[in-house]
């Protein structure tokens, strides 16, 4: 639902006849900074006839972020030209973990929560192709392929050791196994490598050579740290089936403008799951952007054809306060990753906390709920009670530095934000059943009294 009474917080629907579309596959992904290597050329001739596209995620947390967003655009963008995604959840390779771009080893998961952890990352990837589908219908879009999720562990679980090794064994070369960068990396490390870790290219070279077995999935796809676990698949493939032509391509790593590499063990996830990371919170960290990356990562992340990117550059460029395209990068994102409207909610919460927007407590309580931003809270907990109390549950600070804040005359409620008459809430505070504050000029909360 979009809330807004009269109000235009998206951009229009427009159609589009997308110049885009004409480009071949592969070059298009060039084109917009998607692709770094694959491993032969001749992908570029297969990519133009649909085939099925497979792209890996362990489930090594209950979420995606948004640098795991970059290779599952490249797999939205193969989806919607007519090819077959698979997005694949290792249920049994997450056991061993992926020592690729790490200096060190994961810890151990729960079976029962690695499996909860793999459902979730389904779903999630499936939402996304699915919601990238319904908005890429504005940009001259048509009938996308299908979406086929699998799960690893449905194979390795019949796979023994012994079998493994005396069928697959001798087709697997320990130098090249040596030679790759994650396992040259680690060894150099003090941490060193578990053998676990070290035959990990080896379970991903399986997947590949099984899906391209059993289900004629021909393309891997994969961030830059995953080259050597994908070549070790197309190695894989080309001992076993020497006829097969079997294809990898690898897109770049995202990484803040500091170099820095985007992900949950370095501490700046922003996560596609709206509980752990609100739509509202996405919306607000991309309209941050600096303008160094806006432009990449409208390319990167959106499905705007690349002309109307030029455009809004350029109008960017002319008047960078606006924030236009980072507003656009926002706007596009965040209905990609929560569904179509939740950008439009966004702004709305935006323009209400920061812009002072009127809005009745019907649209703030549809708003703040939609956005994961709304509290509740039982009536006779809150009317009477001291407001440092209050601010001390919703803020998590503490009651002496919430009741500073009261004291200092930090705290404003209601829609016309007023300055508090007392130390205590009233029932003069509360509107229509919802009571909205504001904390100095920055923090909003609204709670539905129930």
């Amino acid at each position: 639902m979009i809330i807004g009474r009269g109000r235009l917080f998206c951009q229009p629907r427009r159609f589009y006849s997308n110049a885009d579309l004409k480009t071949p596959l592969i070059q298009a992904l060039r084109e917009r900074g998607l692709l770094t290597q694959v491993t032969d050329e001749k992908v570029v001739a297969a990519a133009e006839t649909p085939t099925k596209v497979y792209l890996g995620a362990d489930p090594s947390a209950e979420s995606l972020h948004l640098g795991n967003l970059v290779p599952l655009t490249v797999l939205l963008h193969f989806y919607l030209r007519g090819h077959t995604a698979m997005p694949l959840v290792g249920g049994a390779t997450g056991m061993v973990g992926d020592p690729s771009g790490r200096m060190t080893e994961r810890e151990a998961m729960e079976n029962a929560k690695r499996e909860r952890n793999v459902g979730k990352i389904h779903a999630q990837m499936t939402k996304f192709l699915e919601t990238g589908a319904k908005i890429a219908q504005k940009y001259g879009y048509s009938k996308p392929g299908s979406v086929e999720p699998v799960n690893n562990y449905s194979w390795w679980k019949d796979v023994s050791m012994l079998g493994f090794l005396s069928t697959y064994g001798r087709h697997i070369r320990v130098s090249q196994m040596l030679g790759r960068e994650s396992v040259r990396q680690r060894l150099k490390s003090e941490a060193g490598l578990g053998f676990n870790e070290f035959t990990y290219q080896i379970l991903q070279a399986f997947d590949f050579y099984h899906l391209y077995k059993h289900h004629q999935c021909t393309i891997q796809i994969g961030g830059n740290d995953q080259w050597g676990n994908i070549t070790a698949g197309t190695d894989l493939i080309s001992r076993l089936i020497p006829d097969g032509s079997a294809f990898g391509v690898t897109v770049p790593l995202l990484t803040t403008p500091s170099g820095e590499k985007f992900g949950k063990s370095a501490g700046n996830a922003v996560f596609i799951d709206g509980k752990l990371t609100k739509p509202f919170h996405m919306y607000q960290y991309l309209v941050n952007s600096p303008d160094s990356v806006v432009e990449s990562y409208l390319k990167l992340f959106t499905l705007i054809p690349l002309d109307e990117i030029a455009e809004i550059t350029k109008k960017h460029m002319q008047a960078p306060e606006d924030r236009v395209a980072q507003h656009r990068l926002a706007s596009e994102l965040t209905d990609m990753i929560h569904g179509e409207g939740s950008a439009a909610n966004a702004q709305f919460v935006t323009a209400i906390m920061f812009e002072n927007a009127r809005a009745t407590s019907a649209e703030i309580l549809t708003a703040f709920g939609s956005q994961g931003l709304l509290n509740e809270l039982p009536a006779d907990e809150v009317i009477g009670k001291h407001w440092k109390n209050i601010l001390a549950l919703l803020t998590g600070k503490s009651k002496s530095e919430t009741g500073r804040l009261v004291k200092q005359g930090g705290v404003y409620v209601g829609l016309d934000r007023r300055p508090l008459k007392s130390q205590f809430v009233e029932s003069s505070d509360i509107e229509d059943g919802l009571l909205l504050i504001r904390i100095g000029k920055t923090e909003y909360y609204a709670v539905k009294l129930i």
